[in-house]
C-alpha cells in the first residue's frame, strides 16, 4: 500500500494576530499556528495551505476577505513576488516596534537572563533608497506570472534582476527598485537595454552553465563615486563594446571592472576582477576616517544607519582613551577603527584573511598606528598565548556572523574577564544564546536595537556587558 498523502486544506476566513519570525505573520485554526507572508495582523484572508504539521501549517494567501487597517499600500509594483522588502504594507513604525518586540522576545525566551529596560530602537533615516551595494543576475529564464505561462503571447525570457525565493533558477526581471538610488537603476536598464536591442546577447543559464551575462554588481560610495562591475561567463568579443558603451553613457562611473566567472558559483572568491577604467575602488568615510571598498570588500550595506550603529557601540564601550580594545570578527576594520581615537590599542581578529588585510590598509590610510589586525579561526587563535603577546583587552567588541559565536570563543572571552563587551548582532536568536552562556560572569547592562533594513524583518541588536564584580 502506497504512503498515504497528508492532505493540505484551504482554510477559509483565517483572522492574522499578529507577526513571526523571517517576516511572516500568523493566525490560528483547529488550535495551530498557521503562518503566511505579506499579511498584516487584522486581515482575514483565505489561506492555501502548503505545510500542515502537527505543531504548525504554512501556506499562501489566495483571497482576502477583509484587509487590516493597519494596512498601508505598497510602493513597489514587484511587491509579493520578489521577496526583498516583505514589509512594505506595514507602517514603518509599526515595523519598529515588532523589530524591538522580537529582540525581547528572543532574548527573554532564549536567553533566559535579566534584562534592563531596553532603549529606543533607532530607525533608519531612509526608508527607500538606503542600500550602497546591489547585485542583480542575468538569466535565461525570467520568471513568468501564471497568466503570462497560460496565454498564447510570447515572452522574452532573458531577464536582469533578483533570484526569486525558492527558485534558484528563475530571476525577477526587475522595472524599478527602491533599495538604491537612481543611478543604480538607470545603469541597470541601460545595460539590459544595449545585451537585449542592441547586441542580443546572450543570459546565463545557471543549470546548462552557458551564456555570456552573468551578474552585476553596482556600489556607491560616501562621495557620490560609483562603482560598476559586471561579471562575464567566458571570454568574448562582445565583452569590450558593451564596456566601452557603459563608460560613455555614464562617465560619472569612477570605477567600471569586469570579471570572468567560469565557476559553479557567483561569488568573487578566487577570481580578480579587471579594472576596465578609472580606480579599481571606491572610497566610504566615516566621521573623520577613509575606507578603500574594492569590489571583494565587505562593508555595510546602509552606509547612513551603519555609522549611527557605530555610534551606538562607541557610547555603549564608553572609552577614555586609555584602553586595550579587542575588535572580534573585524572584518576590514571598520568599527574597531572607528573607535580607534577613545584606546590606545585595537587587536582585531578575523577568520578571512583578504579582509584582514584590507583592515590593515584602511588603518595604514588613515594614519591609526595603534591597531593590528590577525588572521584565524577565533576558537583557534585567540588563546592564552595570544592575549600574554598582546596585552589583556579592557573592552570586547564582538560582531559575529548569523550563527553567533563558538562556544570556545565565549569560553575564552570569559576566561579573560574584560570590564565590558559590547555584542553586535544580526541575529538575536544566536545572541541570546550566547548571552546566556556569558552571564555566567557578565550582566547585560545596556540593550538597543538598530534598524539597519527597513521594510525587512532584520534587525542589529546591540547589548553592553559588564564584568560582575566577585
Amino acid at each position: 500500500m502506497g504512503k498515504k498523502r497528508n492532505k493540505k486544506p484551504l482554510i477559509q476566513a483565517l483572522k492574522i494576530e499578529g507577526t513571526a519570525s523571517e517576516g511572516k505573520s500568523f493566525g490560528r485554526w483547529n488550535d495551530k499556528i498557521v503562518f503566511t507572508k505579506y499579511t498584516a495582523p487584522g486581515d482575514v484572508v483565505d489561506v492555501q495551505l502548503t505545510k500542515n504539521r502537527s505543531s504548525h501549517a504554512e501556506g499562501n494567501v489566495v483571497a482576502f476577505i477583509e484587509k487590516s487597517d493597519l494596512r498601508v499600500e505598497p510602493f513597489c509594483e514587484h511587491f509579493g513576488t520578489c521577496g526583498g522588502c516583505k514589509w512594505q504594507h506595514l507602517p514603518y513604525d509599526y515595523q519598529l516596534s515588532t523589530k524591538n518586540q522580537q529582540v525581547k522576545d528572543n532574548l527573554t525566551r532564549i536567553g533566559g537572563i535579566p534584562l534592563p529596560e531596553f532603549e529606543e530602537i533607532l530607525g533608519a533615516p531612509k526608508t527607500q533608497y538606503y542600500r550602497n551595494k546591489m547585485e542583480f543576475t542575468f538569466s535565461n529564464k525570467r520568471w513568468l506570472t501564471n497568466e503570462q505561462i497560460h496565454s498564447d503571447e510570447e515572452f522574452e525570457r532573458r531577464g536582469l534582476g533578483f533570484h526569486i525565493p525558492g527558485a534558484f533558477d528563475k530571476v525577477l526581471d526587475l522595472h524599478n527598485c527602491y533599495l538604491q538610488s537612481k543611478i543604480s537603476e538607470a545603469i541597470r536598464l541601460e545595460i539590459k537595454h544595449y545585451a537585449l536591442e542592441v547586441k542580443n546577447l546572450s543570459f546565463f543559464d545557471i543549470r546548462d552553465q552557458v551564456g555570456l551575462l552573468r551578474n552585476l554588481m553596482i556600489r556607491s560610495g560616501a562621495e557620490g563615486e560609483l562603482m560598476v562591475l559586471i561579471a562575464f561567463f567566458e571570454q568574448s568579443d562582445e565583452i569590450e563594446p558593451l564596456m566601452a558603451h557603459v563608460k560613455s553613457k555614464f562617465p560619472e562611473i569612477s570605477s567600471l571592472m569586469y570579471v570572468i566567472n567560469d565557476k559553479k558559483n557567483d561569488t568573487l572568491e578566487g577570481l580578480e576582477p579587471i579594472c576596465y577604467s578609472g580606480k579599481d575602488h571606491i572610497v566610504e568615510k566615516m566621521e573623520n576616517l577613509t575606507f578603500k571598498v574594492s569590489p571583494k570588500s565587505f562593508f555595510q550595506t546602509n552606509s547612513e544607519q551603519a555609522l549611527n550603529l557605530y555610534k551606538v557601540v562607541r557610547d555603549f564601550a564608553g572609552l577614555s582613551g586609555s584602553e586595550v580594545v579587542y575588535d572580534l570578527y573585524s572584518g576590514t576594520g571598520t568599527i574597531g577603527l572607528f573607535l580607534s581615537n577613545q584606546s590606545s590599542k585595537i587587536v582585531g581578529v578575523e577568520y578571512v584573511e583578504d579582509a584582514v588585510i584590507k583592515a590593515a590598509e584602511n588603518a595604514e590610510i588613515n594614519g591609526v598606528k595603534h591597531a593590528e589586525f590577525f588572521a584565524g579561526d577565533m576558537k583557534d587563535l585567540l588563546n592564552a598565548d595570544f592575549i600574554a603577546e598582546h596585552g589583556k583587552p579592557d573592552v570586547v567588541i564582538t560582531d559575529p556572523p548569523r550563527a553567533g559565536m563558538h562556544e570556545d570563543v565565549i569560553n575564552v572571552m570569559l576566561e579573560m574577564e574584560s570590564e565590558k563587551i559590547v555584542y553586535v548582532s544580526c541575529n538575536p536568536a544566536t545572541q541570546a544564546r550566547d548571552l546566556a552562556l556569558l552571564h555566567a560572569k557578565y550582566d547585560v547592562e545596556r540593550v538597543r536595537p538598530v534598524d539597519m533594513f527597513p521594510q525587512t524583518h532584520h534587525i542589529e541588536n546591540v547589548v553592553l556587558l559588564k564584568l560582575r564584580k566577585a
